[in-house]
């Protein structure tokens, strides 16, 4: 066994801002809201999200022995973060802006298990971030970093949502459990449904993909091309920026997510000139190799 507390020491000495745990176990009410939502379609293209729904609210099924789930949370709000000025047609979400968090997150998550091992050698552990079949927004709902907000994202009242999250499953037990955040939510505000172009958010606090701007600049072709993109070529802020937790979140203070591009350097003009190895050289750490330059440029005239 180990301590909660000594848990959420070690994760804030690798940079972690937020840390709950929780037990490994079925996630029932969560698994159905998750397949109704499927059942009316509202995933689109995103087929993968078809396969492993099991594994996906059931931690013990998807990595064996795992008895407790480490969720943890890092803040990535930056200035982007909070909205473009008027007519910007060349907006990129703020998390794109970053060194590929996947790749930041799972080497805090490994960091954090081998600290974990110095004082629980038996340890086994694996680590996920957004890149397998995990309900990662309910763990952290269960684990009391927040709540779903109207969005569809974790809420914190501290950080706002603009927060990435990684899990670490671990064999062994844990002292004591978190539970979630109560008396907090988001109230009447209603910024975000109002803020997006296309209606996308779905009075059950769940996305329509199909109308999303992140999903159609991003995912695969499919979503309804009848859609304004709104000046978005990779991602979409346009609910996030408007949240009245985020406009009064601190900045991120983790140096791994600064920014390491300049959007505003970045003007249309500049986008359709640019070659496959001028793009190389500018987002090659950060997610926007995901949708890759041609596609950017296509979206630029949408």
């Amino acid at each position: 066994m180990i301590t909660k507390n000594l848990i959420i020491e070690l994760a804030k000495s690798v940079g972690f801002d937020l840390v709950g745990v929780v037990p490994a176990g079925v996630l029932v009410d969560e698994r159905k809201r998750f397949e109704e939502w499927m059942l009316d379609g509202n995933h689109s293209t995103l087929q993968y999200l078809e396969r492993n729904v099991e594994k996906r609210f059931d931690m013990t099924k998807l990595v064996e022995n795992a008895h407790s789930v480490v969720v943890c949370a890092v803040s990535y709000l930056s200035p982007y973060s909070r909205g473009y000025r008027d007519a910007w047609r060349a907006k990129i979400a703020s998390y794109a802006l970053n060194v590929d968090y996947h790749v930041t997150i799972k080497s805090m998550l490994w960091e954090l298990a081998e600290k974990l091992k110095n004082y629980a050698p038996e340890l086994q552990y694996r680590a996920f971030v957004d890149s397998a079949p995990v309900a990662e927004k309910s763990l952290a709902v269960r684990a009391g970093l927040g709540w779903i907000g109207r969005q569809s994202l974790v809420v914190n009242p501290k950080l706002g949502s603009m927060m990435h999250l990684g899990e670490l499953v671990i064999n062994i037990a844990v002292d004591e459990y978190d539970t979630p955040m109560q008396g907090v939510d988001c109230g009447s505000c209603r910024r975000c449904v109002e803020a997006c172009p296309n209606q996308a958010i779905l009075a059950n606090r769940t996305i329509d993909t199909r109308r999303c701007i992140s999903c159609r600049t991003i995912e695969r072709e499919g979503c309804d091309d009848s859609i304004t993109l709104d000046g978005w070529i990779f991602g979409c802020d346009a609910c996030q920026s408007v949240c009245p937790f985020n406009e009064h979140a601190p900045l991120h203070i983790n140096p791994k997510f600064d920014p390491c591009v300049d959007p505003y350097e970045l003007t249309p003009e500049r986008w359709r000139a640019m070659t496959e190895e001028e793009f190389s050289q500018i987002a090659a750490t950060t997610p926007m190799t995901r949708s890759g330059l041609q596609r950017i440029k296509t979206n630029l005239d949408k």
